[in-house]
């Protein structure tokens, strides 16, 4: 398979939260969607009211699960980051994770990483977005865990 994002649960719940799943559409020239990652959004959907639009969404990128290789394992990550990384092992795949331990992981392994924010950026350099600072506060407000600090210092490297 040619290159591809493999996205797990935060990226996929924070983008169906602000109604922009359009822009990993968009940006991603292929989404794989491991089924333990849908099945991680099915399981929150009651708590989540944007979890339907997600789940029908990811439905029509959902991929089998693989087996996991041994070297992942101790990381002690959840499924579906657990999936996202062996699916993007040793291919020409984009790990799509937020979560710090996961990132760690995918790029110990060899494995090239894009979390939400690196979405936005992307969005805003292709000119999918006018302005990158309103969609990353959206996010945000959305639930995604960022500094501040870390969001200005990115942002004003960007002209923002």
């Amino acid at each position: 398979m040619s290159e591809a994002w493999v996205v797990n649960a935060s990226p996929l719940i924070l983008f169906s939260r602000i109604g922009r799943l359009d822009l990993i559409e968009r940006l991603a020239p292929a989404i794989l969607i491991p089924n333990a990652v849908i099945e991680e959004v099915r399981a929150g959907q009651q708590k989540d009211r944007s979890a339907a639009t997600a789940l029908k969404w990811a439905e029509r990128y959902r991929v089998d699960n693989v087996t996991v290789v041994a070297s992942i394992e101790p990381w002690d990550l959840g499924l579906g980051e657990s999936q996202v990384i062996a699916h993007s092992v040793g291919a020409p795949r984009w790990a799509a994770l937020d979560d710090r331990a996961a990132r760690r992981c995918a790029v110990a392994h060899g494995v090239s990483v894009i979390g939400s924010l690196g979405v936005v950026l992307r969005a805003k350099k292709s000119l999918h977005v006018d302005r990158a600072r309103p969609v990353v506060q959206e996010l945000i407000a959305a639930g995604m865990f960022l500094e501040d600090e870390f969001v200005d210092r990115v942002l004003e490297s960007i002209g923002e």
